[in-house]
């Protein structure tokens, strides 16, 4: 069974006493499959090879500290440091069957402010509907949250996808955003983040 969430909609991971609230994991999954030769063919550009949609995050802890995780710039966190957030890898096709994941430990919750969410193609022509994106929230005991992309704006790369917010330091609360944005600058301004952003690149 999954909720698949409503944009504005905002449902609480709680933790319980006996195992707190565990590693949250958030994964984005999409369909990057070529369009085929033809009057369509040129959509994704990169020679057919399809979108590069790569999953991230912002986040901000209670001591003030900011910043992303994500495969650009190889920021790809840890789980047993701060920000205690990290990114299995990085898939540039779309074509694996587990996607990419982003790793939470829930059980410091304590320590972590609010995470953000976001997509945005690296590579390939901006084709959202195509893509087809969604997130899958999950932890331990507990239905999953489905954050489908059911909006789409052709004209901008990035999307942020979820908030988590840390409401009582036992609880996080999570709000499907689908809001799309020219790059991470934008979104930060958007969100108050307040991080200092430079150009960088995955390889």
């Amino acid at each position: 069974m999954a909720i698949n969430l409503q944009k504005g909609q905002k449902v609480s991971l709680k933790k319980t006493a006996s195992t707190g609230l565990g590693q949250i994991l958030v994964n984005l999954n999409w369909n990057s499959q070529p369009i085929k030769k033809g009057l369509l063919g040129g959509l994704f550009g990169g020679g057919g090879n399809g979108i590069d949609l790569d999953l991230g995050c912002l986040f901000e802890l209670k001591d003030g500290r900011k910043g992303a995780v994500q495969a650009l710039g190889k920021a790809f966190g840890s789980l047993s440091t701060a920000p205690y957030i990290a990114l299995d890898g990085d898939d540039r096709t779309g074509a694996s069957t587990d996607g990419e994941n982003l790793r939470i430990d829930g059980n410091r919750i304590k320590e972590i402010k609010r995470i953000l969410v976001y997509t945005f193609i690296y590579e390939g022509v901006a084709n959202w509907k195509q893509a087809d994106a969604r997130v899958t929230i999950k932890y331990p005991g507990a239905e999953d949250l489905v954050v489908q992309m059911d909006a789409y704006n052709n004209s901008n790369r990035m999307c942020a996808l979820a908030l988590l917010e840390n409401v009582n330091d036992e609880t996080f609360s999570v709000e499907k955003i689908i809001r799309f944005f020219s790059g991470h600058a934008d979104m930060d301004k958007a969100f108050n983040w307040g991080i200092r952003w430079v150009a960088g690149r995955k390889d």
